[in-house]
């Protein structure tokens, strides 16, 4: 009797149905992940980022920001790495401290520190988490008191010093996601309403083409550097004007988005060899005036599936999974009209791996999983080392370089994992990813209201 009332027990409706098998290429994944992970622990906790070469580590700045940890946090959390995201939190909670008299890049540390201490939070509802977002978000704030609403490109994180008027797209206007966030958990606007005043007043000074340029003065606004493109150096400033629309539907950034990628297709693209491109040209006259792209482009297919071009989101995906062949990996810079790499590193970079996930997620096709499934055999092949992951000096000849990104713990490993999950247990949908691969649940942003006040 009491077998029947156990198997009835576990058989009863209210029971979890069984979870389906990951699926191999997943597990894969998670180990490497998991491999590098425990290298991190062994020779570079405590420090920003792991050298995976020499066995040692390295910090951005003159004293550490724990970069790495905090970064991997979401991934160890989407990979059911529960142990040791516990540890991260641990470890941040009684022993991290940013009152450190150095200056360190807006940007940066804002898609990478603050990013992640919000997903922290957002997964652990740990109180002492979000203090630890606020207290950084704090520090970083006075970056925008500029006469622009343009952030600096350094701050001070113990005095509110600030210096460096030069900025370009990216570090203006890659903040949308971070602090609005920020400002619904914490229920202070303001710092949405300083993200938003900086973007804005890069929209503001658009051309009458509807283009920006690459580097503005925060001082002035005056245009350092008239080219506009997608590349590096404006990239996530697009891809924060949609994002933050899809999560805190807010109107003005989706008029921002829909005026600028009108402007956006109509200027920048270029087909050469029957490939499309994505050039450089002068924000007031729309001429051509560069040829060479970069790596960090290859995000645009997965911004142009989230907004339903699929057709163009394909077209520019082949271009990029024709370079990754044309090579074994992607060179950071490359000449499309010249036909040759300007910079061959690869830093091992995850855009194009995401670009996959977004494409395979709305089209099913399973030609992007194989894409994913080139990429990553790719890196096994040319970037994996003793403990870990390194970059790479040049495709051409793939010598490898003393360095692992904090991003390939945030977003290569993640993206590859979402790509080649087959258990269906996380909807994309219900998600809306930073720019650091930082996933955030868009039913808790449904009455965001820091945009209203």
């Amino acid at each position: 009797m009491a077998f029947i009332a156990l198997f009835l027990s576990c058989s009863s409706s209210d029971a979890p149905p069984p979870s389906p098998p990951i699926g191999p290429l997943a597990e894969q994944v998670k180990a490497e992940t998991k491999r590098s992970w425990e290298a991190y622990k062994q020779y570079a906790w405590g420090s920003d980022v792991l050298l995976p070469i020499s066995k040692g580590a390295e910090n951005w700045y003159e004293e550490p920001l724990y970069i790495s940890p905090i970064d991997a946090y979401s991934t160890l959390k989407v990979m059911g790495l529960d142990e040791e995201a516990a540890e991260v939190e641990t470890y941040i909670i009684d022993s991290v401290r940013f009152d450190k008299d150095i200056f360190v890049k807006v940007f940066e540390v804002n898609i990478r520190v603050l990013g992640g201490l919000l997903a922290m939070y957002q997964y652990s509802e740990n109180e002492q988490v979000l203090q630890k977002a606020i207290d950084f978000a704090d520090r970083i704030l006075p970056a925008f008191d500029s006469p622009t609403g343009v952030p600096y490109y350094w701050v001070n994180l113990k005095t509110g010093a600030v210096k460096g008027e030069k900025v370009n797209v990216a570090e203006a206007g890659t903040y949308l996601l971070e602090m609005g966030i920020l400002s619904h958990f914490s229920k202070n606007p303001v710092y949405y309403q300083k993200a938003k005043r900086s973007t804005q007043a890069i929209f503001d000074r658009r051309s009458p083409l509807d283009l920006i340029g690459q580097d503005i003065n925060v001082e002035t606004g005056e245009w350092l550097n008239t080219s506009s493109h997608i590349c590096a150096g404006i990239d996530s400033y697009y891809e924060y004007l949609y994002k933050g629309w899809v999560l805190f539907q807010d109107p003005d950034l989706k008029a921002m988005w829909d005026t600028s990628i009108v402007a956006v297709n109509k200027y920048l693209p270029e087909t050469k060899d029957s490939l499309l491109w994505y050039g450089r040209v002068d924000m007031n006259t729309g001429e051509r005036v560069s040829s060479v792209v970069t790596l960090y482009d290859a995000f645009f297919p997965a911004l142009l599936a989230l907004s339903g071009d699929l057709d163009r989101a394909d077209a520019v995906q082949t271009t990029w999974n024709w370079l990754w062949n044309r090579y074994g990996l992607e060179p950071m810079a490359y000449d499309y009209a010249a036909g040759k790499p300007t910079y061959p590193v690869y830093d091992l970079n995850p855009e194009i791996i995401e670009s996959a996930y977004y494409l395979y997620h709305f089209t099913k096709d399973p030609k992007y999983r194989a894409m994913g499934e080139k990429y990553f055999s790719d890196i096994l092949k040319y970037c994996r080392t003793e403990i870990a992951f390194s970059a790479v000096e040049n495709v051409e000849t793939m010598e490898q370089r003393d360095y692992m990104a904090t991003f390939f713990f945030a977003e290569t490993m993640k993206y590859f994992y979402l790509l080649f999950r087959e258990d269906g247990g996380f909807n994309f949908d219900d998600y809306v990813f930073t720019t650091e691969a930082h996933p955030f649940r868009r039913a808790l942003f449904s009455n965001f209201a820091a945009s209203k006040k």
